[in-house]
């Protein structure tokens, strides 16, 4: 506008000097302000938009563990209930010494205990926030809850309650597709803040593919909300059925639109299980809303497709999870080359137990970028209180 309004008073103006015949001559006139006019706009261009730009750097989405299990035995009202045999028991109280908790916790009120350990841990790593996640009772296909199964039970309200009044965590609901209530409930929590549904098709005795359920994956899909589904082997949690375990169960909500996070890539959890990571690495072609998540990588089966993981088109799939309070160590890693063994020391000097799990999976070779891409998944309206924050903690 500066330009224009130099070039019409110069052009009316030149006419007047006297001497003044030739075009060239008024021309040569008419330039200089022009120019100079020029170079002022460029001026006030840079200095209220370029400049401004350039000095705002760039924003950092915070890192989020998208894969923490909270337990609980009941004793201050939350209505979790534990229920521990055999060699699940010994496990417990395995990842209870693990977690520097008293093995008395079990018995105690373990769900103040092991919250307040959580966070911090959380607020002492390099994570800013962590996916928190209930876990249903077992139910028959029918809607039915079968008597006797499970081993432990977080309901929904619990995490939304402890999202509510804590800013580190985000809450991941359970519901059982088969329950008679399972799309009002689905809706309901989605209301009170839920980001994600969990679920462990093998152990919660859920046939993902049965077309009785695809009116809850299409609301799943509609509410945005993605689900975590257990995939490949499981020794902390009883197993209902062996065959839910592999990845390909997932094909109906994948094709009902949800964004699905196959947790463990499908991966062996002990030597006896069977090895479904191929399975999907299959299916990530040919499903764009097919992620998988790196929980428990640090244990000795998990950790076997690494290497795999680290490349496309597979590496741009995977989210990060720890899988708290599953044990981390680095020794697996490095058994299999995956780490240096001056990162292996590294490790060991660790104590938290997150940030650990954290260190071991960027000296594996993970990117910045499977710590925060979760927020891609996450329902807008739900991530938009973190989505985008700045954090001086930066990933490479």
């Amino acid at each position: 506008m500066l330009s224009f309004c130099c070039l019409l008073t110069y052009s009316n103006s030149f006419r007047r000097i006297p001497g003044l015949n030739t075009p060239p001559d008024a021309l040569k006139i008419a330039a200089f302000p022009l120019i100079v006019s020029f170079q002022l706009d460029f001026l006030c261009f840079y200095l209220t938009i370029e400049w401004p730009m350039n000095s705002i750097p760039p924003l950092r989405l915070d890192p989020i563990d998208s894969h923490v299990h909270v337990v609980g035995n009941g004793k201050n009202g939350s209505g979790c209930w534990l229920k521990l045999k055999g060699k699940h028991a010994i496990l417990a109280r395995f990842m209870v010494a693990q977690l520097g908790l008293a093995q008395s916790s079990l018995s105690e009120d373990l769900e103040t205990l092991y919250v307040a350990r959580l966070l911090e841990l959380l607020r002492a790593s390099s994570l800013k926030k962590a996916i928190i996640l209930a876990h249903d009772q077992v139910y028959l296909a029918n809607g039915s809850l079968m008597e006797g199964a499970g081993s432990f039970y977080v309901p929904n309200d619990f995490v939304l309650e402890l999202a509510r009044t804590n800013d580190e965590f985000l809450p991941a609901v359970s519901i059982h597709p088969a329950r008679a209530d399972a799309i009002a409930e689905l809706e309901r929590c989605a209301q009170l803040g839920a980001v994600m549904m969990k679920c462990l098709p093998n152990c919660h005795n859920i046939d993902c593919s049965d077309r009785r359920y695809t009116s809850f994956w299409e609301k799943m899909a509609e509410l945005n909300i993605p689900l975590l589904a257990h995939t490949g082997g499981e020794n902390t949690v009883p197993v209902i059925n062996p065959e839910y375990s592999n990845p390909r169960i997932l094909t109906r909500p994948l094709e009902c639109g949800v964004k699905v996070i196959a947790a463990h890539c499908g991966t062996r959890s002990g030597l006896r299980d069977p090895d479904y990571f191929d399975v999907f690495a299959s299916m990530i072609p040919k499903f764009p809303n097919l992620f998988g998540d790196n929980s428990a990588f640090n244990l000795p089966m998990r950790c076997k497709p690494v290497p795999t993981c680290l490349r496309e088109p597979i590496a741009s799939r995977i989210i990060h999870g720890s899988d708290f309070p599953v044990p981390v160590s680095g020794r697996w890693a490095r058994l299999r080359g995956l780490i240096s063994q001056d990162d292996f020391k590294k490790s060991k000097d660790i104590v938290n137990v997150i940030e650990r799990d954290f260190f071991l999976k960027k000296a594996m070779g993970f990117s910045g970028d499977t710590f925060t891409r979760v927020h891609e998944l996450l329902p807008p309206k739900k991530s938009g209180s973190f989505l985008g924050q700045v954090t001086k903690n930066k990933i490479k």
